[in-house]
């Protein structure tokens, strides 16, 4: 009975489950996404103190912190780690000299001009197109790299980046430190040396932007901008945001965030790990090892952020090291082989395929999850006026729209409307989209379009 609750996976099967995947890390973004979409960046992590703090918002928040943050966005990235190799390996194979590389290239640099039609025409300054973009022109010379390279190579940015992000932390309680030293001796008219008076300004900088009073003033301030429902003047707020994001932001911090995920699913792609090729029992172990340690990692931090008020100041005094990249690993993982696992498992199959059209056109969704958020948020005003919960309702309408418009599609056409732009500016000619115009393409060459549009 387990044996056929658990049966292998045959190709059409595998497809299927990265379509799956990619459409449940999808709908996942919209959840953790729509928390700074519909509200200031500076309430995606923790709750507004202008709500209450408790019930119904107080879990919208815990679920989604201790659940999700940075997992739908890791999985999505595992998973263009492994698109990326999945497409060099076709593209090798059925095409000649230089032209895999002048496909994938040119792939990824029109790729990295929708980033910039997604973060400055669609107003959604998280754009992840961009970046991917960017660090995807990297892979290509990896590509023939053993399993055990890829996973050593995405450990190697995990180090990176948890230095970093310690490097980051340490840096704070230092300028906290040497402040609060000034502060005293000036309190204690102390004369202050030019190397004090320094410290204590940038401390007095770091406090006023920091503290609850600076927080809610920028906010107020946001706001009104963008609930102005002026395009122009929602753009001109935004361009510095964007334009900071994508270059001062991204070397900070957004590289090897994402190249740990890319490396990683290149691993677990050309281990067959990414396609259920693994035993039943091994998904289940690293699930529950990943999700727990994720959940109790989190757990610390979480509970010292809700306590302190979300006080910035205190929790950075306060936290002793920052473990956000390891933490973010574990529990991807942890989900996305919880997922593998419910997949070999017939009866949930059939109810994880619901996802697979959303997946199979995740392109023109993640585009459209931006379109519909600026018209409802900004369009409509709504922008800082839902509190936390309600904001699901929004979200959960967008899933269903775009899981029955996914399904409907895909019926009559072979790519979303998005997939297939990208596909024909990257080929150089317009792509025949209509299913019947292709009637007598082979199972195989119509497998390796799911796969590769």
């Amino acid at each position: 009975m387990a044996q056929d609750l658990a049966a292998p996976l045959n190709q059409k099967q595998r497809i299927l489950l990265l379509d799956v995947l990619r459409g449940i890390a999808l709908l996942g973004i919209l959840f953790m996404n729509s928390m700074a979409q519909s509200q200031s960046h500076f309430f995606y992590d923790r709750l507004d103190l202008r709500e209450p703090l408790s019930n119904a918002n107080f879990y919208a928040w815990a679920g989604e912190m201790f659940l999700f943050e940075g997992t739908m966005r890791g999985m999505f990235s595992i998973l263009f780690g492994a698109g990326a190799l999945l497409l060099l390996g076709r593209l090798i194979k059925t095409k000649k000299g230089l032209e895999p590389a002048d496909i994938y290239y040119r792939r990824l640099l029109w790729l990295l001009l929708f980033g910039l039609l997604n973060a400055f025409v669609f107003l959604w300054p998280g754009d992840i197109l961009y970046p991917y973009a960017l660090c995807g022109l990297v892979l290509f010379p990896f590509r023939n790299l053993s399993v055990k390279a890829f996973l050593w190579i995405a450990l190697a940015f995990l180090a990176i980046g948890t230095y970093r992000e310690n490097s980051d932390l340490f840096h704070k309680k230092e300028i906290i430190a040497k402040g609060l030293a000034a502060e005293s001796l000036q309190a204690k008219k102390a004369k202050l040396t030019d190397e004090q008076t320094k410290d204590l300004g940038t401390y007095t900088g770091f406090k006023e932007k920091n503290s609850k009073e600076g927080i809610a003033k920028e906010v107020k301030e946001e706001e009104k901008t963008m609930q102005s429902q002026n395009y122009l003047t929602i753009f001109r707020h935004l361009l510095p945001v964007n334009m900071m994001l994508e270059s001062t932001i991204f070397y900070k911090a957004y590289w090897y965030d994402i190249f740990v995920c890319f490396f990683l699913g290149m691993a677990l792609f050309k281990s067959g790990y990414l396609l259920g090729k693994k035993r039943s029992g091994v998904y289940a172990l690293v699930a529950i090892l990943g999700i727990g340690g994720g959940i109790a990692l989190n757990y610390y931090y979480l509970r010292l952020q809700y306590r302190l008020g979300f006080d910035v100041i205190q929790l950075t005094q306060q936290l002793k090291v920052s473990y956000y990249e390891i933490r973010r690993v574990l529990q991807t993982m942890g989900n996305l082989s919880l997922l593998i696992l419910l997949y070999k498992m017939i009866p949930f199959r059939k109810i994880l395929n619901v996802f697979a059209p959303v997946g199979q056109m995740a392109f023109t969704n993640y585009l459209a999850q931006s379109i519909i958020t600026a018209i409802i948020f900004l369009g409509f005003g709504l922008y800082g006026k839902l509190q936390r919960f309600e904001v699901y309702y929004i979200v959960g309408a967008i899933w269903v729209f775009q899981i029955v418009f996914s399904h409907i599609w895909l019926r009559y056409f072979r790519f979303g409307p998005f997939e297939w732009l990208w596909r024909s500016l990257t080929y150089w000619h317009k792509q025949p989209m209509k299913k019947q115009a292709v009637t007598q393409e082979s199972e195989e060459e119509q497998e390796q379009v799911a796969l590769l549009a």
